[in-house]
């Protein structure tokens, strides 16, 4: 876990090279938002047009809970145990030899998360580094994007540990390597 554009899906990318096995939650939902009982039960909630060809329209559904506390609170109250159905089904998937499995989760603590992993490690980054991935995905800052989530060390605090990723995808890369071998001794 991690704050926005502090590196969470690079260190995802990273785990995956040294070795783990990885999914990511936000990959999940976007799943679970494009196939039944979620298309039927969005529809029902806020109309048709959230359906468009078979999926759902991100932006309208975007539009109706990132403004709304109370429609996002409805929303994840419907999306989040799917999600842990569906991690639960991925790790009991898991060939009996893999040693470690990462799994991407935005909202860890936030959703009442952690509680189901053995550690949780926080990705941190300097706030400008942190803004200027922002704004080079082309988002203004990370302000509005934060708004429903802890700080960034707030999940520091919570975390079983912290890796900071102010440098290149390499330099992440070795300092989660040197994570694990940790684990692993």
């Amino acid at each position: 876990t991690g704050g926005v554009a502090a590196g969470k899906s690079e260190a995802l990318s990273a785990f995956g090279r040294i070795g783990a096995d990885t999914i990511s939650a936000d990959a999940i939902v976007h799943d679970l938002l494009d196939r039944e009982p979620m298309l039927s039960v969005l529809s029902e909630r806020w109309g048709p047009e959230v359906v468009v060809d078979g999926r759902v329209d991100r932006t309208a559904v975007g539009s109706r809970v990132f403004n709304d506390p109370e429609e996002l609170a409805w929303l994840e109250k419907q999306v989040h145990p799917l999600v842990r159905d569906e991690l639960a089904g991925w790790f009991t998937s898991l060939p009996a030899e893999s040693a470690i499995a990462v799994v991407e989760v935005p909202l860890l603590f936030e959703g009442e998360m952690a509680e189901y992993f053995d550690l949780t490690v926080a990705i941190v980054a300097d706030e400008e580094v942190r803004q200027a991935r922002a704004r080079s995905r082309g988002h203004a800052g990370v302000e509005g994007r934060e708004a429903r989530q802890l700080k960034q060390f707030e999940k520091a605090a919570l975390a079983t540990h912290v890796v900071e990723n102010n440098g290149t995808p390499e330099e992440l890369q070795e300092r989660l390597a040197e994570l694990v071998s940790g684990l692993e001794a």
